[in-house]
């Protein structure tokens, strides 16, 4: 038996990146998939297309996970369309870089309220499902930025941080019920973002990395799945740290 067989999971942020490869492993594992972004354009519809060519059922809504009666209305047509949600991953993110006398409000209140407030409204609306299911895994997509911070990125640090307290308290308050609350801090990861460094950054990023290389979004959705599934059944209030061991 697959290890995610006939649950369901919402994933924000899903339709490119480390989302989407979190959404395929999973789907891989036989996950029904529900997946949101701002928009469902051409790449939500080939990922929606694409996870629901494994076998599971698909479906990308849009919705501004930053909003909170916007995410509450779509987590209640995910229920409706799915009937329960075993897992939520919030993923939704984004930066907006800059020494921190050089921030302004904008930048500030942009990244705050898009990685970290989402991650309140869709715990805030998927608790009470979980816990009349009393069973559930939150999973927080932190950084290795939140752990021990870094210059010109104030905001996005501090973002990261409060995805970690949220599940460690998270974890606390609902424990009792089922339900584990857990984050997941990657390093240097390779994605389309990365790619865009010129070769002297890269190469000077790997020294700092005990394993010489940059991560790849497969090592973090497997560290998903491990957080996803009964695998890690006694494991909730911790922070895994997908970086080849540069924050050691």
């Amino acid at each position: 038996m697959k290890l995610l067989e006939g649950k369901t999971a919402i994933i924000t942020g899903a339709a490119r990146g480390i989302g989407k490869s979190i959404a395929i492993r999973f789907a891989q594992e036989g996950c029904n998939i529900a997946f949101t972004d701002l928009a469902i354009d051409e790449n939500g519809l080939a990922t929606e297309k694409e996870i629901a060519a494994l076998g599971v059922k698909a479906k990308g809504y849009a919705s501004n996970a930053a909003n909170y009666d916007d995410t509450h209305a779509v987590v209640d047509a995910i229920v409706k369309d799915f009937g329960r949600i075993d897992i939520l991953v919030n993923n939704a993110g984004i930066t907006r870089d800059g020494l921190m006398m050089r921030m302004d409000e904008k930048q500030w209140d942009m990244v705050i309220n898009v990685n970290l407030k989402s991650a309140f409204n869709f715990t805030h609306a998927l608790v009470p499902v979980m816990m009349k299911q009393k069973a559930g895994s939150i999973i927080n997509m932190s950084s290795v930025v939140g752990v021990h911070g870094n210059a010109g990125q104030a905001n996005y640090s501090a973002s990261k941080a409060g995805m970690i307290g949220l599940a460690k308290s998270i974890a606390k308050e609902v424990g009792s019920r089922g339900i584990r609350a857990n984050a997941i801090a990657p390093g240097f990861i390779e994605t389309a973002m990365t790619e865009a460094l010129t070769d002297e950054i890269r190469a000077e990023w790997a020294k700092l990395i005990p394993l010489r290389r940059g991560g790849t979004p497969d090592d973090v959705a497997n560290t998903a799945l491990y957080l996803a599934s009964d695998l890690s059944a006694y494991v909730t209030g911790q922070v895994i740290q997908v970086d080849g061991g540069m924050n050691t």
